[in-house]
C-alpha cells in the first residue's frame, strides 16, 4: 500500500532526455500556465518551495546555535527578483523573434506533410523550440487550424515513437501558448488520438507526454474529453507512472469533472471504482484531487437514487468517513474536509443505502469529533471552527439534518418513509446518536454560535427530540440541562429561532408534562414565553426583523481556488428557512415561509395549554430559592437606605457579612439555583448598590467621591474580601469566591447575547476611499452624502456630493477631511467636488499620496503602504495618543549613517514620499492636543458616539432593528450623516480626571490615596454600550470587574485590615503583618464563550483592525479584558497595534499553537532590514539602531562585524545581549539594595549582570540630583528612552528579551498607580518596614482620637520594644545618602511625631517622584515604536510572558510534540530518547544555555517549544567514520 503512489518512479530517471515527458513549465519561461492551473498553484508559490525545500537548511542550522536560520519570505524576496530578471530578458527575445514566427510556422507546416521521417523529426524539434519561446501574438487560428490535423495524424503514427513523442509535445505547448487551439485539435480528433496511446501504453514517455497533453486540453475542452472516455484512459494505467504524473492525470479528471453535463450519458461512472481505489494512496495532492472528483461526480447524480446507490458500492462512504475521522484529517486541507461532508449529505438524502451505511458506521461519533473542535481550548487556533471562510459546522448540520427524518411530521406525507422505518426498527442506532450529538449541540450554542449555526443546532435538536420515545428521552435530556439552555435561547431575536425553540419545548411538555413542569419554572422557561405575549417583546419579534443572511445556497461545494469573488458574488441574503432546507424544500423564492404572528400564536398555544393559570400570579410562581433570595437582597437594600450611625460602622459592617454569608451558603448549598432565580433575586443590583456606595448606576458626571464614599467602599470591600476569601469549610477545596464567579460566568454564558458579525465579502483590492486619505483599501467602502444640518448656519454646505468613506475611520478622521471643506472662514473659495484636495493646512489629504494611491491601484504593495494612516485614529479609541517628538535622524529615513555603518547597512526598501507623508500625518494626529470635537455627526436624527468608527456607527444603529445584518445591502446603501458644529460641549472622548483622585488627601500614603488606585477606578468605568444598565449582563460582568479588582488587590485589602486591628489594639506583634493571601487563578475570570466569540470575529475577513468589529469587542476588552483569554488578547493586541503600522489584515492562523503564528504574524508583511552589530559595543549599536529605525516599519535583522550569517538566530542573540547589558550593575538604572551580582551565565569572565529575586525596579533619583557615584542622570534617562525602544520594537518583531522586570515596573508600565503595599513586591524588607511604621501611625492616630494628646502607654509608640527616636533615622533615603527627602528644622531625625511624613515621603521617593521621570524616559521612547496604550489589556504576569516568553514549558510529552526528527531519527529512535530524557532533566541554568545554543535566546517565546518557528530539528549525521551521531 505504501508505494502504490509510487510506481514506476525509477524509469523516468533512467530514461534519455529526449525520450522524458516534457511539460511545458519546465521548458518555457511562460507564465500563463501556473495561472491556469489553480489547483496546483499553492504548492507552486515560492514560499512554500521555500518551507518544503530548505527545511533541511533549518535542521542543520537551528542545531549549531550561532548559525542564522533564514526566513522563507527573505530567501523568495532574492528569487523572485532572479526570476523577474530572467522573465524580463525572455519576453525581450520573444518580442525579436515575434515577427519571424508566421513564416517559421509556414515552413514547418509545409515542411510536416512530407513524408520523410527524419525531415519530420527535425521539422518537429523545431516545432517545440519555436512554441516554446512564442507568444500568443505569434499564432493565429489558421496556423493552429493548419497545425492540428498534422499534429494529430503524426501522434497516430507507431511507426516511430519520437515522432509520436514530439508531436504529442507539440499539442501540449500549443494549448499552453494558445489555448483557443485545444477547439481545433478536438475538432480533428485529437482527444481520440490521445486516449488511443494511452490505453495502448506502448512507451511509458509517449504516455507521459499524453497525460501532459489532455491536461492541458481538458482545461478548455471537458465535454470533449469526456465523450471521448479520457477519465478512464487516463486513469487506466495510472500505478505505472510517478507521482508527479499521477497528479497530472488526476488534473485531467478534475478539470473534466468540473463541468460534467447536467443531463445525458453518464460515462463517469465507470471510473468511480477506480477513483475510491486511489482514495487510499499515500500522497496528499493526489487524493485531494480524487476527492475533488468524485465531490462533483456525487452532486451531478444527486437526483437519481439507483446512481447514487451504485457510488455507495465501492466503499465511498467508509473511505470519507475516515477522513473526516480526527486520524485523517490532518491529510486534507479544510476545503476538501467540507467538499467531503457535503459528499455525504447528498449521499444520505437521496440514498437509503447510505443513509444506513451511515448509522452502521457510527457516523454520530465522527461528527461528535467534529463538532467538538468549535469550542477548543483558547490557546490552540481551529480551522475547524465555522467563520466568514469555513462552512465544515454548516455542512455537519445539514448532514445531521438529512440523518434525522421527519417526513411524518408533515402533513402532505402521513405516512413514515424508509429512513423514518429503519430508525424506528432500530432504536438503539437513534439513541446512541442522540447521546453523542445532543450534548455537542448545546455547547456549540453556549460557545458563542452564530445566528445560522444555532438555528441548525436548534432544528436538529428539534427533529432528535420529535424522533425518540418517551424512554429514550429520559437518557437524552438526563444530564444535558434541557431547561436552563432553552432559556438562555429564548434570549435571542430572530423568529426562526424562537420559533424552533418554542416547538422543542413544546414537545418535552408533550411527552414529559409532569417531569418538566417545575424545571421550565424554576430556570425560566416559563416567564420567557410568557413575555413573548407582552406587547413590548411583540413589538420586537416581528417578521419584518428577521435576520437576511448569507449561506451557500447553491448546491456545488466551494473547493479551494473556486471560493472566488465571482461565486461569492453570487450569494444572496436568504431568510433562516432555506438555511437547512429538507429534501424536499418546495418553492425557493426567498421569502420567509412564517406566517404572521406564528411566534406569539405558538407561544399562547404553549403557554395555555401546558402552564397552569395560577402560574400567572407572580407570587404564586415563585420558587422557594427565588423568594429566599429576594429576601437577602431586600436586607441588603435596607443596609444601604440605613443611615450609618458614626458610633456602630462595626455593627453595620457585620450585619452585611452576616446577610452575604448567608447567600454564600445558599449558592454553595445542595439546593441548586437557577440562573433565572439567581438574576431574578436582584440580589446582584442590590450587592453592587451597596458595594459602591450607591455609586454604582450614576453617570459618570455624577460621580463626585468623597473621603466618606471611599472610606465606605474600602470598608465594605474589606468586609466582603474577608468572607470570600475565609472557607467556613475546611475540606472544601475552593473559596467563597470562586463559587461566585463560577455562578457569575455560567450566568454570563446563558444570557448574554452579544453579536458575531461575519462580513462575507471578498476582498476588494480595487476600492477608493476619498474620505478621509484619499487612498486604495482592501476592503469595501461606504458611499456617504454629508449633508448640512437644517438649523446649522455657520457651515458651508457640501450635499450636492457622494463621497467614499473608509469604513474604519474615526469620526476624528472624517472631521479632519470635513472640516476644512465647511468651515465658513476658511472655505469660501473651495470647491467640494468628490477628490478635489483641500488647500487648509488642516486637510489631511496630500497630493503625493493622492498620486501615490493611483498609481499603485490594484497592486498589493500599495495596500501595506496605504492601511497605516487610515488606522492611525483607529489606535486611540479610548484614550489620546502620546506626543512623539522625532529627532532628525527617526524624522528622516534617509539620513546616511556614518563611515563605518554606511558599507554594511543593507538597504532592503526605502520609505517612499509617500510612505513618510503618511508617517507624518499619522505622528502629528497623535500629538494633536486639541482633541474636542469640532463637528457632531448624525445618522437617521440620532447622534453617532465620537469613540466609533463609520462602520461600528451603521452597525450599531441597524442591530437594534434586528439580531445581525450581512451582505452586500450594508455596501451598497446610500447613507447621509447630517452635520452640525460642536458649540459649548466637551469632547465625548476625552478622558475626564479621576473624581476620586480630586478629592484625595494631600498626604501619599494616607489611607484614600493608597486605594484610589483600587477603588475610584472601579466605579466610574463605562461597560460596552450595547448595554442598558437595567440589563441583567450588566450587573454579571460589573460584579465580575470588582471581584477581579478585588482579587488583584487583595494583599492589600488584608493588609489595610491588619493594620486597622493593629491600631485598635486587636493584635500587638507587628509579625502578624506576614500574610500570605492565595489569589483566584486568573483563568477563573475567563468566559470561554466570549473569547471564542472575539476569536470568531478577528478570524473574519472584514477585522482588519479593531474598528472592523462590533463595538462591544473593543469596548469589553478595553474595561473588562480579563474576560479574554491571553491567546485571543495577544491576537486583539496585535490587531489594534500593529495592523495599523503594517497596513493589512494578518492572515488566519491554522497553526497548533495561537502565539506561533501571531508572533510572526506580526512582521511577516513587513520588509526586511539588516543591521551591523559590534560586540564590544552592542549598546551603542542597539542606540544607532533605534535611533534609524524605531519609527520604520521595518523587520530588523541584526549581522555581526567580521562574523557570516544573518537571521533569526543573530537577531535574537542581539536582543538577549543587549538585555544583559541593560542589566549590568554601575548604570544607576536600577535599585541594587535588593539584588546581587553573579557571574557570567554564558560567557567565562564575570558579566557583572544584577540578579533581582523580586525583579528590576527603578532607582529613585531626586529632583535635585544631576549625578550620583559618577552616573550623570541625563545617561540614565538616555537609557530608559533606549530600553523604551527596545521593548517596544522586539514585541512588534515578536522578539523574546531575558529581561525580569519586577511585577510594580510592569504595573508602571501598563499605567496603573503604585501604592505604599506595591513597595513590598520588589523590596520585601523595605516594604515590610513601611508598613509596620504605618500600622503605628495608625496606632497613635486612633489613641489619639480615644484618650486625647496624651496616649496612656508609651509602649504603643515603639517599634518592636525600640522608641523610634532610638532608631537613629534621618531624612535621606535608605541606600541613597544623596536622596534628601526633606530639610529644616523639624526634619532632621525621625520622631514619633513625624513619622507620619517620613512614611509619606519614602513612599513617595521609592514609587513615585523618584522614578517618575526614568518611567517616563522608558514610555517616550516606547512610543516612537507604538503606543504604549494598547498594552493595558494584559496583566503583569501576562505583559512579562509577551515579553520575555515562557519560564516553564518542558514536558517530556511537549517535547516529544513539538520537535522533529528527520535524516532517519523517529521519535522511537534510542538517541532521541536519550537525549529527550537528557533534556528533560536539565536544571535551569542548563535550560538557558541550551536555548541560547539552539535558538538563540534562553527563554521559549510564548507557547513554549510549539511557537518555535521553524521547528526545533534533529537529525542523524553519520561522519567518515561511519560512526553515528
Amino acid at each position: 500500500m505504501e508505494s502504490r503512489g509510487q510506481k514506476r518512479s525509477e524509469i523516468d530517471d533512467e530514461l534519455p532526455a529526449d525520450k522524458r515527458a516534457c511539460s511545458s513549465l519546465e521548458f518555457r519561461p511562460s507564465t500563463s500556465s501556473s495561472s491556469q492551473t489553480p489547483l496546483n498553484s499553492v504548492s507552486s508559490t515560492p514560499e512554500n518551495n521555500d518551507q518544503n525545500n530548505d527545511h533541511a537548511d533549518h535542521m542543520d542550522t537551528e542545531s549549531e546555535g550561532g548559525e542564522p536560520e533564514k526566513d522563507s519570505a527573505y530567501d523568495s524576496c532574492d528569487d523572485e527578483e532572479e526570476e523577474d530578471h530572467r522573465h524580463s530578458e525572455l519576453r525581450d527575445i520573444q518580442r525579436q523573434r515575434a515577427p519571424g514566427d508566421h513564416g517559421k510556422f509556414q515552413t514547418i507546416i509545409s515542411s510536416l506533410s512530407e513524408v520523410d521521417l527524419s525531415q519530420q523529426l527535425v521539422m518537429l524539434n523545431e516545432l517545440c523550440e519555436v512554441l516554446s519561446f512564442c507568444t500568443e501574438d505569434s499564432l493565429s487560428g489558421s496556423t493552429s487550424n493548419s497545425l492540428s490535423p498534422i499534429l494529430v495524424k503524426l501522434a497516430r503514427d507507431e511507426t516511430s515513437a519520437d515522432i509520436m513523442l514530439l508531436a504529442i509535445r507539440a499539442m501540449t505547448y500549443l494549448c499552453d501558448v494558445y489555448p483557443k487551439s485545444s477547439a481545433y485539435l478536438v475538432r480533428h480528433d485529437a482527444v481520440s488520438a490521445l486516449c488511443q496511446r494511452l490505453l495502448a501504453i506502448e512507451y511509458l514517455d509517449v504516455a507521459e507526454q499524453c497525460l501532459q497533453a489532455l491536461e492541458k486540453l481538458s482545461r478548455e475542452q471537458p465535454l470533449a474529453c469526456l465523450q471521448a472516455g479520457a477519465i478512464m484512459a487516463v486513469l487506466n494505467y495510472i500505478d505505472f507512472f510517478s507521482t508527479s504524473i499521477q497528479r497530472v492525470a488526476l488534473s485531467t479528471v478534475v478539470n473534466i469533472c468540473k463541468k460534467l453535463p447536467s443531463e445525458g450519458p453518464s460515462p463517469f461512472m465507470d471510473a468511480v471504482p477506480t477513483l475510491c481505489n486511489l482514495l487510499q494512496y499515500e500522497d496528499p495532492q493526489l487524493v485531494e484531487n480524487v476527492a475533488i472528483c468524485l465531490i462533483r461526480i456525487t452532486e451531478r447524480v444527486s437526483q437519481s437514487s439507483e446512481m447514487l446507490d451504485e457510488l455507495c458500492k465501492h466503499g465511498l462512504i467508509r473511505q470519507a468517513t475516515h477522513f473526516l475521522s480526527l486520524n485523517g484529517r490532518t491529510t486534507l486541507s479544510q476545503p476538501i474536509h467540507n467538499g467531503l461532508i457535503g459528499l455525504l449529505v447528498k449521499l444520505s438524502s437521496g440514498s437509503v443505502v447510505a443513509f444506513r451505511t451511515l448509522y452502521e458506521l457510527n457516523i454520530s461519533g465522527i461528527l461528535k469529533d467534529l463538532l467538538s473542535t468549535y469550542d477548543l481550548s483558547h490557546g490552540m487556533s481551529s480551522s475547524h471552527v465555522v467563520d466568514g471562510h469555513c462552512y465544515q459546522v454548516y455542512e455537519v448540520l445539514k448532514l445531521l439534518n438529512e440523518l434525522l427524518p421527519t417526513s411524518a411530521r408533515n402533513q402532505d406525507a402521513p405516512q413514515l418513509s424508509e429512513k423514518e422505518s429503519y430508525l424506528i426498527n432500530q432504536p438503539e442506532l437513534l439513541q446512541k446518536f442522540g447521546m453523542d450529538i445532543l450534548p455537542l449541540l448545546i455547547q456549540v450554542v453556549n460557545s458563542g454560535a452564530n445566528l445560522y449555526i444555532c438555528y441548525g443546532c436548534l432544528s436538529v435538536i428539534n427533529k432528535l427530540i420529535y424522533l425518540s420515545t418517551s424512554d429514550m428521552l429520559v437518557e437524552l435530556l438526563k444530564n444535558a440541562n434541557i431547561s436552563s439552555f432553552l432559556a438562555g435561547v429564548f434570549t435571542r431575536k430572530d423568529p426562526h429561532v424562537l420559533i424552533s425553540t418554542l416547538q422543542i419545548a413544546e414537545l418535552i411538555l408533550q411527552k414529559f408534562s409532569d417531569n418538566f413542569l417545575d424545571s421550565f419554572i424554576k430556570e425560566g422557561v416559563f416567564f420567557a414565553i410568557d413575555a413573548l405575549l407582552s406587547p413590548e417583546k411583540c413589538s420586537l419579534v416581528t417578521l419584518n426583523k428577521c435576520s437576511k443572511l448569507v449561506f451557500p445556497v447553491s448546491s456545488e461545494t466551494r473547493l479551494l481556488s473556486e471560493f472566488s469573488q465571482k461565486s461569492a458574488s453570487k450569494e444572496v441574503l436568504r431568510c433562516l428557512c432555506y438555511a437547512f432546507p429538507s429534501s424536499s424544500p418546495g418553492s425557493d423564492n426567498g421569502s420567509c415561509m412564517l406566517e404572521k404572528d406564528s411566534v406569539y400564536s405558538l407561544a399562547k398555544h404553549v403557554r395555555y395549554k401546558y402552564f397552569a393559570p395560577e402560574l400567572c400570579d407572580p407570587e404564586k410562581s415563585l420558587t422557594d430559592v427565588l423568594q429566599k433570595l429576594r429576601t437577602f437582597s431586600a436586607s441588603l437594600s435596607d443596609l444601604m437606605n440605613m443611615s450609618l450611625d458614626a458610633c456602630a460602622p462595626d455593627q453595620h459592617e457585620e450585619s452585611f457579612y452576616g446577610v452575604m454569608n448567608q447567600v454564600m451558603e445558599k449558592l454553595s448549598g445542595t439546593e441548586p439555583i437557577s440562573t433565572f432565580e439567581f438574576i431574578e433575586s436582584g440580589i446582584l443590583k442590590s450587592l453592587m448598590t451597596y458595594l459602591s456606595n450607591d455609586r454604582y448606576l450614576r453617570q459618570k458626571d455624577e460621580l463626585v467621591a468623597t473621603k466618606g464614599d471611599i472610606y465606605a467602599v474600602e470598608k465594605r470591600f474589606e468586609v466582603f474580601a474577608r468572607l470570600l476569601f475565609s472557607s467556613p469549610d475546611p475540606f472544601s477545596r475552593d473559596l467563597p469566591i470562586i463559587t461566585l464567579i463560577r455562578r457569575l460566568q455560567s450566568s454570563l454564558s446563558t444570557l448574554e447575547n452579544f453579536p458575531v458579525i461575519l462580513s462575507h465579502i471578498p476582498k476588494q483590492r480595487n476600492s477608493y476611499a476619498t474620505v478621509p486619505y484619499e487612498r486604495h483599501t482592501a476592503y469595501p467602502c461606504m458611499r456617504v452624502r454629508f449633508v448640512r444640518d437644517k438649523e446649522e448656519t455657520s457651515l458651508g454646505d457640501c450635499s450636492e456630493d457622494a463621497f467614499t468613506v473608509d469604513p474604519f475611520s474615526s469620526l476624528d478622521a472624517i472631521e479632519g477631511y470635513l472640516w476644512p471643506k465647511v468651515n465658513a472662514k476658511g472655505t469660501r473659495h473651495i470647491k467640494f467636488a468628490t477628490g478635489v484636495e483641500c488647500q487648509s493646512e488642516c486637510a489631511p489629504s496630500s497630493a503625493s499620496s493622492s498620486q501615490g494611491g493611483s498609481q499603485n491601484a490594484g497592486e498589493l504593495e500599495s495596500i501595506s503602504i496605504d492601511l497605516p494612516e487610515l488606522k492611525a485614529d483607529e489606535v486611540n479609541l479610548t484614550q489620546p495618543e502620546p506626543e512623539r517628538e522625532p529627532s532628525n535622524e527617526q524624522a528622516n529615513p534617509g539620513t546616511s549613517l556614518d563611515e563605518t555603518y554606511a558599507d554594511t547597512v543593507e538597504d532592503v526598501e526605502a520609505q517612499s514620499e509617500e510612505d513618510t507623508e503618511m508617517e507624518e500625518q499619522y505622528h502629528s494626529s497623535c500629538s494633536n492636543d486639541d482633541t474636542s470635537p469640532k463637528l457632531f455627526f448624525y445618522l437617521e436624527g440620532k447622534q453617532l458616539e465620537w469613540s466609533l468608527t463609520l462602520y461600528q456607527a451603521i452597525l450599531q444603529q441597524q442591530m437594534k432593528e434586528q439580531e445581525i445584518v450581512i451582505g452586500s445591502k450594508l455596501w451598497s446603501k446610500m447613507y447621509t450623516l447630517t452635520y452640525r458644529k460642536a458649540v459649548g460641549q466637551e469632547s465625548a472622548h476625552k478622558e475626564g480626571g479621576d473624581p476620586a483622585e480630586s478629592s484625595a488627601v494631600s498626604d501619599k500614603a494616607g489611607v484614600y490615596a493608597l486605594y484610589a488606585s483600587l477603588f475610584s477606578s472601579m466605579f466610574p468605568c463605562e461597560l460596552s454600550s450595547d448595554l442598558e444598565k437595567s440589563n441583567p449582563i450588566y450587573d454579571i460582568v460589573y460584579l465580575l470587574k470588582s471581584l477581579e479588582s478585588m482579587n488583584k488587590f487583595i494583599f492589600h485589602l488584608m493588609s489595610r485590615q491588619r493594620i486597622c486591628a493593629f491600631a485598635e489594639g486587636r493584635i500587638n506583634d507587628l509579625d502578624a503583618f506576614q500574610i500570605a493571601v492565595t489569589q483566584v487563578p486568573q483563568n477563573e475570570f475567563l468566559s470561554s464563550k466570549l473569547t471564542e466569540k472575539l476569536e470568531q470575529q478577528m478570524r473574519d475577513g472584514l477585522a482588519v483592525s479593531v474598528g472592523g468589529m462590533p463595538l462591544w469587542c473593543n469596548q469589553l476588552m478595553a474595561s473588562c479584558p480579563f474576560l479574554f483569554s491571553f491567546e485571543v488578547k495577544c491576537k486583539y493586541f496585535r490587531l489594534a497595534a500593529f495592523v495599523p503600522l503594517l497596513g493589512q489584515s494578518p492572515s488566519p492562523s491554522h497553526s497548533d499553537s495561537g502565539m506561533t503564528s501571531d508572533r510572526r504574524q506580526s512582521s511577516g508583511g513587513l520588509p526586511r532590514q539588516k543591521f551591523l552589530v559590534f560586540r564590544n559595543r552592542i549598546l551603542d549599536s542597539a542606540a544607532q539602531m533605534m535611533d534609524l529605525h524605531a519609527y520604520q516599519k521595518v523587520l530588523l535583522e541584526v549581522e555581526y562585524d567580521e562574523e557570516v550569517g544573518t537571521g533569526l538566530g543573530p537577531t535574537l542573540e542581539f536582543y538577549t545581549l543587549v538585555s544583559h547589558e541593560f542589566q549590568k550593575s554601575g548604570l544607576g538604572m536600577w535599585r541594587e539594595d535588593g539584588g546581587f551580582f553573579t557571574t557570567g551565565i554564558s560567557h567565562a569572565e564575570d558579566t557583572g549582570i544584577l540578579i533581582c529575586p523580586c525583579g528590576l525596579f527603578p532607582r529613585p533619583w531626586s529632583s535635585t540630583m544631576d549625578a550620583s557615584d559618577g552616573t550623570q542622570f541625563s545617561e540614565v534617562i538616555k537609557k530608559f528612552t533606549l530600553l523604551g525602544k527596545i521593548v517596544g520594537k522586539a514585541l512588534q518583531d515578536g522578539r523574546v528579551l531575558d529581561l525580569h522586570f519586577s511585577k510594580a515596573f510592569y504595573k508602571l508600565i501598563l499605567g496603573q498607580d503604585l501604592g505604599l503595599y506595591d513597595i513590598q513586591s520588589f523590596d520585601p524588607v523595605l516594604g515590610r518596614t513601611l508598613l509596620e511604621f504605618k500600622a503605628l501611625v495608625e496606632r497613635k492616630r486612633f489613641l489619639e482620637s480615644v484618650h486625647g494628646e496624651n496616649p496612656t502607654s508609651e509602649f504603643d509608640s515603639c517599634f518592636r520594644k525600640t522608641r523610634i527616636e532610638d532608631l537613629c533615622l534621618d531624612f535621606t533615603l535608605p541606600g541613597y545618602p544623596d536622596f534628601v527627602l526633606a530639610s529644616g528644622f523639624d526634619h532632621k531625625m525621625v520622631n514619633s511625631t513625624n513619622l507620619e511624613e517620613y512614611v509619606s515621603l519614602m513612599a513617595d521617593a521609592t514609587i513615585n517622584s523618584g522614578i517618575s521621570r526614568q518611567v517616563e524616559a522608558f514610555k517616550s521612547g516606547f512610543n516612537q515604536v507604538f503606543p504604549i496604550e494598547h498594552l493595558q489589556i494584559f496583566t503583569e504576569e501576562e505583559l512579562e510572558r509577551l515579553l520575555c516568553g515562557e519560564r516553564d514549558s518542558w514536558a517530556f510529552n511537549e517535547l516529544l510534540d513539538h520537535i522533529k526528527f528527520d535524516h532517519g531519527y523517529t521519535a522511537s529512535s534510542p538517541p532521541i530518547v536519550n537525549l529527550l530524557e537528557i533534556i528533560h532533566e536539565l536544571d535551569q541554568e542548563h535550560r538557558r544555555a541550551f536555548l541560547q545554543f539552539v535558538t538563540g535566546a534562553p527563554r521559549l517565546p510564548p507557547g513554549g517549544f510549539a511557537s518555535l518557528n521553524p521547528k526545533l530539528t534533529i537529525v542523524r549525521k553519520v561522519n567518515t567514520s561511519e560512526q553515528l551521531c
